[in-house]
């Protein structure tokens, strides 16, 4: 499956490794940098997805999505991502994730808009069962340019995550993500909020995060899950 994400904002939080362990099917296991653990939020924006060597449909091919996720690996070793929540306004790649790439995905209303500076208002209202009324708010610009992260960083660990996790009735998953580095740049907020946590189970910390970055976008290639 082919796709574009781009205007990715990385907010990061430490979170405790035991509360993050608590919520992890049995076979994956928290990855930690330096001992800790972090949740993540990423509003972004998907476009042009679609199956490898088809066209975008319009309408359909491009939408909002912004997710809650951690840190993982496997008894392997394997590093990935694993995703409490994808919130996406559109209805059709909410069922499609679901069905083919058991992902946790949630239909969400939600907005954009766009200064000529390049500034954005990122606005998401999750809707169905695992909504509880709070609406998500970002505003954000991106900063200077930033070089390469050394795979060593904690920026490479936060972004540079070549697998998926997901579990199906019958076990783990796992999916191959293939893109480019990430072009990154420090971010400019005015506007963040932590309300997709308890949406998810988790406490809020109620303090600002503890890493943020952006990246103006990569093309990504995933490709068929594989049993772990």
């Amino acid at each position: 499956m082919y796709q574009q994400w781009r205007d990715l904002l990385f907010l990061h939080w430490e979170y405790s490794v035991a509360a993050i362990q608590a919520t992890l099917p049995e076979g994956l296991f928290v990855d930690t940098f330096g001992g800790k653990a972090y949740l993540g939020v990423v509003p972004f924006f998907m476009q042009n997805i679609r199956p490898r060597f088809l066209p975008a449909v319009p309408g359909i091919s491009d939408f909002m999505e912004m997710n809650l996720r951690t840190y993982v690996h496997d008894r392997a070793g394997v590093p990935g991502v694993w995703f409490f929540s994808l919130d996406a306004n559109q209805w059709l790649a909410v069922k499609i994730a679901r069905r083919f790439f058991h992902l946790p995905y949630e239909h969400a209303e939600m907005k954009s808009s766009r200064t000529a500076q390049g500034r954005i208002c990122y606005e998401s209202l999750r809707t169905g069962a695992r909504a509880n009324g709070a609406r998500c708010v970002f505003d954000y610009a991106p900063g200077a340019e930033l070089p390469q992260p050394a795979p060593a960083s904690l920026e490479f660990f936060l972004v540079e995550r070549y697998r998926l996790y997901s579990s199906a009735p019958d076990g783990l998953r796992r999916g191959a993500v293939f893109h480019e580095p990430y072009p990154l740049c420090h971010a400019e907020v005015a506007a963040w909020d932590e309300n997709l946590l308890p949406l998810d189970g988790f406490t809020p910390t109620g303090r600002p995060p503890d890493h943020v970055i952006m990246s103006r976008g990569v093309d990504v290639t995933i490709f068929p899950l594989e049993r772990v």
